[in-house]
């Protein structure tokens, strides 16, 4: 017994002996390796990755480019930085490492669905957005920074509120009542949208325009796809950054309302001529300045800190930070607080975990102020130019409510008007966190697995002062309160596969995902306050039995999709996509929709017979089809029928128990299926003269075809009047260009950046419903301006084409379009398209020793604007006040001129329409990066002051306030529509940028 355990005892210390033997040779084999990584001006490269190749055992560089490296006997090492060209060299004892700044764009890495590529194996149109500039531009939504910089991709500001978010659409509009906006994904994650991000998060931006692209995303991506990539920590990146700019924003309005003498004389014109009885005093003179009243200078501050760090094995980034903008019209502000922080484990060679979480929780305050209507009913901006200017602020009479006593005309002040939303509030958080685990079977075959949780929570609150406005005294004051909440999970669960065989490459994906969205509200209203000190609903006489009530809803898409791509030597590329998803919004039977795409390119340049072609690096002509769907038109329970309630008065004798009642709102439709686009784009991808000139062309095709729609059946026809169907069709085709340009590429560095998109809308089919009316104008006619019908642009404008002022009676003279003999409303015809000819932008950027200027130039030809605020502001129909424009009113027979007189036939007509053409210097941002040799005494890595100036100016023949401006926003069916819309502002910014 006593032998066995001292053979087990000696066979112990052999094994550890040869351990330790191992280790010590193995240790034996290791040399350490010292060196500098510069660039070609001899500074210093800060946090290059210097990357032991075959292994994940890595550095970066020190403030001084310098590092040391471990690594085994005759390693390589692989020496990289964002962008300079990758260099493979041989490790040696003292190494001194000189990095080329990298001008082929063909190795950029471009995420594509559920992937990424190099840029040169790209089949489809993708687009990709830099993201150099968005840390130092005053932008609250991320969407701002990516106007004017991608072919193909139209974003305007439709209003100028504080934390509002552009209007963003991919190769036009696709849908009529469904939504336009493309699908947002981050991180791989998708969302409704991105507000929730700031930019100083963003490393990446692309944009996949094409169905063959985005079909790998199905019934979601039928209005293009943005693949947001955030910033990660990097192996061997140490770094502390902050990022602080404080933004002053003006306003520019260009409307001048008349001053008391002139308002007089247009008055007792309308007496004369009897479209008034009005007896103003001669005494009034002016008291106040409207526009001075109800705008201010507006700010926004900005501050972002984040922190980085990481090794081989374990990487983090951390950020946070504050924004806040207070609007140009008074009592009106956005505050926004961010929180975002990621983590990266390689727990094994075959295992690397990947957490991140990010909480943004942002709250808008008097945003919401009245537009798309007069200044009788609540309108702001209309009011500045109809009130009067005799007229005081506060009522001499009643010093705590504001004066609204003009003289018997229908007027409420600006300020009034301001104030019946200003104590509105809305507060959101969101919070959205995502785990990814992936598994490396084997180096060609890995899984991921992702799960990640969206959680929204919103509460919204109104109050309207009982005594301060004519309208709160009317109601004796009234409060809302409204809380929601909503929850999305998806599971998805990507295999990938890829493999070189000698000049041939196969890389297929397949993959599933599961989407589950949960939704509630409560809401309550009251009325009756005593007085404005307690706001609360406990302290309303009256809650609202009617306005009352709760709700919630669900739905869930399962989708399946596979992907197989095939490269046969950098020559000949092909994608084929598929995506299956089936969604509970549809009726059954019609829930699955398949959406398949194909896409292939061939680079000629690799072709034997263009070697000779020296001035050409890269020639690759592409080509694809594909198919999306849409359903965002859709409530969740979209092919049911609907019931609405009636509360029964409970307090009635014989009625304490009453049960509500029933009746049904809308149809149910059992072949409710989904709306479809389809897509066919060929272009090509040009590079020249050493990767200093690069061409993108496209030209697409793009159909919509059983677009969801609603139509309202004449009463009594069924039991419903409201119903959801497929029916129409929608064409979209147009043209693409982008062209980027290294200038100079010496000590003085120029680069250019110019895109333009040209597209054309039509509306070719209507089922059930000829035409779908919009945009009611005016109380003084009372007429929808908008008509969408076969044939058409979407949006286009109807009414009388405007043929001057008649001499002689000084009416507007409408013409005879259908040569009757007759001025009638079947005279009415298309008199505008809002739909721009084209859009382009053009980036600029200069470097010189440390020196950095980008101009962005941005803009859009040939939509016209409907301006209905001209309708209010020169129609002379009522006693409000006017623009200066009716100085030149006709007054007497025989005179000539473009206004008509007072109380003339006011209609909509091409009267009120104008070009919308515009070119803006959308930004100019001047930086300094201090010398890397001063920031050494100093322990920072970076020190960058800089100033920028947006929508600087602006160069157009629109008469309106701005021609960016669009009432109705995101609408598919109504745009280019201009009446009181929170106008824009021009911003001044100074900042500075700061690591160590």
């Amino acid at each position: 017994m006593k032998a066995n355990n001292h053979l087990s005892a000696m066979k112990r210390l052999a094994v550890l002996l040869l351990v330790m033997c191992a280790t010590l040779s193995a240790f034996a084999q290791k040399v350490s390796v010292k060196g500098t990584v510069t660039d070609r001006q001899n500074e210093p490269i800060i946090g290059a990755s210097i990357l032991e190749q075959g292994t994940s055992n890595g550095v970066a560089t020190d403030l001084d480019g310098n590092f040391t490296i471990q690594v085994d006997k005759n390693a390589t090492l692989r020496i990289s930085y964002i962008g300079y060209k990758t260099r493979t060299l041989k490790a040696s004892s003292a190494m001194k490492i000189v990095l080329e700044e990298e001008a082929n764009m063909l190795e950029e890495v471009v995420t594509i669905g559920y992937g990424a590529v190099k840029r040169k194996d790209v089949t489809t149109a993708v687009s990709s957005v830099s993201t150099a500039d968005l840390e130092t531009r005053p932008i609250v939504s991320a969407v701002q920074g990516m106007q004017g910089k991608a072919a193909g991709l139209q974003i305007s500001q439709a209003n100028g509120q504080p934390g509002s978010s552009p209007t963003i659409r991919v190769r036009g509009t696709t849908s009529l009542n469904g939504s336009n906006n493309p699908l947002y994904v981050v991180d791989g994650v998708p969302v409704d949208n991105i507000d929730y991000l700031s930019a100083d998060d963003i490393d990446n931006i692309q944009i996949l325009k094409d169905a063959s692209s985005a079909a790998i995303y199905g019934s979601r991506a039928a209005n293009g796809v943005v693949i947001i990539g955030t910033k990660q920590g990097k192996a061997g990146v140490a770094k502390i950054s902050l990022n602080a700019h404080y933004a002053f924003n003006t306003v520019r309005d260009n409307q001048n309302p008349l001053n008391t003498r002139q308002y007089l004389d247009l008055i007792k014109d309308m007496n004369d001529k009897g479209v008034l009885s009005l007896k103003l005093p001669e005494t009034l003179r002016d008291q106040t300045d409207w526009k001075k009243e109800v705008y201010r200078t507006g700010n926004v501050q900005n501050y972002q800190l984040s922190i980085t760090n990481g090794t081989d094995k374990l990487r983090y980034y951390l950020s946070g930070g504050f924004t806040g903008e207070n609007g140009v019209i008074v009592s009106s502000n956005f505050k926004r607080y961010n929180v975002r922080g990621s983590i990266e484990n390689e727990i094994s060679k075959w295992l690397t975990i990947n957490a991140s979480i990010a909480y943004s929780d942002y709250t808008f305050k008097g945003t919401g102020i009245i537009s798309g209507t007069g200044s009788d009913r609540g309108g702001v901006v209309p009011a500045i130019l109809s009130t009067p200017s005799y007229g005081p602020v506060w009522d001499p009479e009643y010093p705590n409510r504001y004066y609204s006593d003009f003289n018997g005309v229908n007027v409420d002040s600006p300020l009034e008007n301001i104030a019946r939303t200003k104590d509105n509030k809305s507060q959101y958080n969101k919070l959205l966190a995502s785990g990814k685990a992936i598994v490396k079977f084997m180096p060609e075959l890995t899984w991921t697995s992702t799960i990640s949780f969206d959680r929204n929570s919103g509460t919204t609150t109104n109050f309207l002062d009982p005594v301060l406005t004519r309208e709160g005294r009317n109601q004796n004051g009234t409060g809302y309160d409204s809380r929601s909440a909503s929850t999305v999970w998806t599971f998805d669960n990507i295999v990938n596969w890829k493999k070189s065989l000698g000049k041939h490459g196969l890389d297929a994906m397949a993959g599933s995902s599961w989407t589950n969205s949960k939704w509630s509200q409560n809401y309550i209203n009251g009325s009756d306050y005593a007085k404005d000190d307690i706001r609360t609903l406990n302290a309303a006489n009256k809650i609202s039995w009617t306005g009352t009530g709760s709700s919630a809803s669900d739905w869930t898409i399962l989708s399946f999709f596979g992907r197989l791509q095939y490269n046969w030597n950098d020559t000949y590329m092909l994608t084929a996509n598929l995506r299956a998803d089936g969604s509970s919004r549809l009726a059954p039977g019609h829930r699955w929709g398949y959406f398949p795409s194909f896409s292939g390119a061939w680079r000629v340049s690799n072709e034997a017979f263009m070697k000779n072609l020296t001035w050409i690096d890269d020639f690759k002509i592409r080509g694809g089809w594909g198919q999306t769907g849409n359903q965002s038109g859709l409530g969740d329970y979209g092919y049911l029928a609907m019931y609405d309630f009636g509360r029964i008065q409970w307090w009635e004798t014989g009625k304490e128990h009453a049960v509500p009642t029933r009746s049904q709102s809308t149809l149910s439709n059992p072949e409710l299926t989904w709306e479809t686009t389809s897509q066919a784009d060929i272009g090509f991808d040009l590079t020249v003269l050493k990767n200093r000139l690069t061409f993108y062309f496209d030209v697409y095709y793009k159909k919509t075809s059983d677009m969801l729609m609603s139509i309202t059946l004449p009463a009594g026809s069924a039991a419903a009047r409201s119903l959801t169907y497929n029916g129409g069709e929608i064409v979209n085709k147009g043209i693409e260009l982008a062209v980027s340009s290294k200038n100079l590429v010496g000590t003085l560095k120029w680069n250019t950046d110019f895109n333009i998109s040209f597209n054309r809308n039509k509306l070719t089919k209507l089922d059930l419903v000829p035409i779908y009316w919009g945009a009611s104008t005016n109380s003084n006619v009372g007429q929808s301006v908008v008509r969408n019908a076969v044939e058409q642009p979407l949006g286009s404008f109807w009414g009388y084409v405007a043929g001057g002022v008649d001499p002689e009676t000084g009416d507007m003279i409408y013409k005879d379009t259908n040569d009757d003999g007759l001025v009638s409303a079947s005279d009415r015809t298309y008199i505008g398209d809002p739909n721009p000819d084209f859009t382009f932008g053009l980036t600029n950027t200069f470097s010189y020793k440390g020196f950095n200027l980008s101009v962005l130039l941005q803009g859009s030809v040939g939509n016209d604007i409907y301006n209905v605020s001209r309708m209010d502001s020169e129609g002379m129909f009522d006693g409000r006040n006017q623009n200066t424009r009716v100085l030149e009113r006709w007054r007497v027979p025989g005179q000539k001129t473009d206004v008509p007189r007072v109380g003339f036939n006011q209609q909509n007509s091409s009267y009120y329409l104008e070009d919308g053409s515009y070119l803006r210097v959308k930004d100019v941002t001047l930086s300094y990066d201090v010398a890397k040799s001063f920031l050494k005494k100093i322990s920072l890595t970076r020190l960058m002051p800089y100033v920028s100036f947006s929508n600087l100016l602006t160069f157009t023949n629109y008469s309106g306030r701005d021609p960016e401006v669009n009432q109705h926003g995101n609408s598919g069916a109504v745009q280019g529509l201009d009446w009181g819309t929170y106008p824009l502002s021009r911003s001044f910014v100074v900042g500075l940028k700061v690591e160590f």
